[in-house]
């Protein structure tokens, strides 16, 4: 009961702009329902909310968000989640250190703060709000510089679901490829499921959509050797121990296990006849939900306020990776 008194009020929200979202999503698949959310979810934050419905709204962004990825995992292969994950290693080491280099370079040339050029980095790199909200503590930035850079992040993660789609058709990428563009080139999670449920629902299936969020889900891992890296690195720096002060469970992304449970059981045990299709149709409704909350939660005031330098220095990165992705599938003999 405590729960559904603290975050009932934003569930609901949350759930009755996705109802919409998810209809107008099948109505014109082009777009799709995530899409839709973040648009509703913008629109509707402009006006003042009652206090109550912000924890609902946080849980529902986050909480709803990782359970959907574990129920999507209902129609995958776990063959096929090693075999792509193996695929896209390439492509995620180049893009990895493409945008490190590029966020050590201009953000030294742009004169930022190497804390925010870190966050950035990494942002942009591994996997948008976690990764910034797991490397803060252990490079010790204030939340003046983690607001900059988050703020810089979800900037173009919304940019990223509106124009990775047609462009990917524009250059006239596959569905695998788009996949892999996606899953190695958005920064954050909930992005990365928007554009890829986007491209599946005009292409009529789910291949990108899966292979998007597998390649991303295996990029996230990634953040648990940066954080011991830059632990290691910031310890050594400082000459204390308070480097490593930090919590594998807390930045460890526990969903990744879940959606390999749920890949090894469909993988493995006969299910029902269309459960496996009912828990995925749950699934990414529940995408839609939490494409709403992030709505929701976008200031785009505050997001074009925090000053124009960090923006710039995650356009680069941003764009290095994009670049840089397609260049090496390219390489690889993947588009």
């Amino acid at each position: 009961m405590d729960f559904f008194r603290k975050k009932g009020p934003g569930l609901l929200l949350c759930f009755l702009i996705a109802v919409p979202a998810w209809l107008l999503g099948r109505a014109i698949p082009v777009i799709g329902g995530p899409v839709f959310g973040i648009l509703f979810g913008m629109i509707i934050a402009l006006a003042r909310r009652p206090e109550s419905m912000e924890a609902g709204i946080k849980f529902t962004s986050k909480k709803i968000l990782q359970w959907s990825i574990i129920l999507l995992g209902f129609e995958m292969n776990l063959f096929n989640v090693i075999k792509v994950g193996g695929q896209s290693l390439a492509v995620m080491v180049f893009t990895l250190s493409a945008s490190f280099i590029t966020a050590y370079f201009v953000g030294k040339a742009m004169k930022i703060d190497g804390k925010t050029t870190c966050l950035i980095g990494v942002g942009t790199s591994i996997c948008g709000g976690s990764a910034i909200a797991a490397t803060a503590p252990v490079i010790r930035a204030n939340d003046e510089e983690v607001a900059q850079a988050i703020s810089t992040i979800f900037l173009f993660n919304i940019i990223a679901v509106f124009i990775f789609p047609p462009l990917g058709h524009l250059i006239g990428l596959s569905d695998t490829g788009f996949g892999m563009w996606a899953g190695t080139a958005i920064n954050d999670t909930s992005s990365v499921v928007a554009a890829g449920a986007s491209w599946s629902s005009a292409a009529g299936n789910n291949t990108a959509l899966a292979f998007a969020t597998i390649v991303k889900l295996t990029r996230t891992l990634m953040i648990v050797p940066i954080t011991l890296v830059l632990a290691v690195y910031t310890t050594r720096k400082t000459m204390s121990a308070e480097g490593n002060n930090y919590s594998i469970k807390k930045i460890f992304p526990w969903f990744v296990l879940g959606f390999v449970l749920t890949a090894i059981i469909n993988t493995f045990i006969a299910l029902p006849e269309g459960l496996p299709q009912t828990l995925v149709m749950i699934g990414k409704f529940m995408i839609v939900m939490a494409m709403t909350a992030i709505g929701l939660n976008t200031n785009l005031k505050k997001l074009l306020t925090n000053g124009l330098k960090p923006i710039c220095l995650g356009l680069c990165c941003w764009f290095v990776v994009a670049v840089v992705s397609l260049i090496v599938q390219k390489m690889i003999g993947m588009i």
